[in-house]
């Protein structure tokens, strides 16, 4: 499940995206309004997490242009305004759920799988196949045929990311952030290595890794 965090505070931002990364969401996250519009544009998120009081764009504005474009993704406000005023203009402008803060983390959690329960929403199948190459992204295996590949943690991370977004570019500093946070580095000769190592394991086990290097832009899955 791919979740966008809108919000401005660089310490609440951080410590959502480490527990819901931990929880198995994947994140994408900013503290501007301008780039949190822009990022949720591409439709690309089946939740949002939105504070209101935002730089650039504020999050009711943000808000209002996401709703008049129909786009198909959840929205919880998560917001230090407490007002029955504040939500009620919240939920009609098109919020699903509205937490004020200070808030607890279960809480904010138990909402948005309320919010993924409910119909309507896109989702990827549990099991992503290509050729003769199933990922089962619930039990994080990769499988050639009948046979699971042992892949380490991060050559796992990359072909999870790659397989995921099929028929898109992937940058090595998108699947840096993918395998490693926002706050670490994973170069671009170190990902050649995982991948190089993950091709070889699927090759051994009668498969081929159909990912490809676009140079100077980064990798991509083409979708079949």
């Amino acid at each position: 499940m791919k979740l966008l965090i809108i919000e401005d505070s660089v310490s609440l931002r951080r410590s959502l995206r480490v527990g819901l990364e931990n929880l198995g969401f994947t994140i994408d996250e900013t503290g501007d309004g301008a780039e949190g519009l822009s990022m949720a544009m591409t439709g690309e998120y089946e939740l949002i997490v939105l504070d209101i009081m935002l730089p650039s764009i504020d999050g009711i504005t943000l808000l209002q242009t996401i709703r008049a474009k129909q786009l198909d993704v959840r929205v919880l406000i998560l917001s230090a305004k407490q007002e029955p005023e504040d939500k009620v203009k919240g939920l009609l402008t098109g919020a699903d759920d509205y937490l004020t803060k200070p808030f607890s983390f279960d809480e904010l959690h138990a909402r948005l799988l309320n919010l993924m329960r409910r119909g309507g929403l896109k989702t990827i199948s549990d099991v992503i196949r290509i050729d003769n190459l199933a990922l089962n992204l619930q039990l994080k295996l990769l499988q050639v045929g009948d046979t699971v590949i042992d892949l380490t943690p991060n050559e796992y991370k990359i072909v999870e990311c790659l397989f995921s977004n099929q028929n898109k570019v992937i940058t090595s500093e998108k699947l840096s952030t993918y395998i490693a946070g926002q706050y670490d580095l994973v170069s671009k000769n170190s990902i050649e290595a995982h991948l190089s190592s993950a091709r070889k394991k699927v090759r051994a086990a009668g498969g081929e890794l159909p990912i490809q290097t676009k140079r100077g832009f980064g990798y991509i899955i083409q979708g079949r």
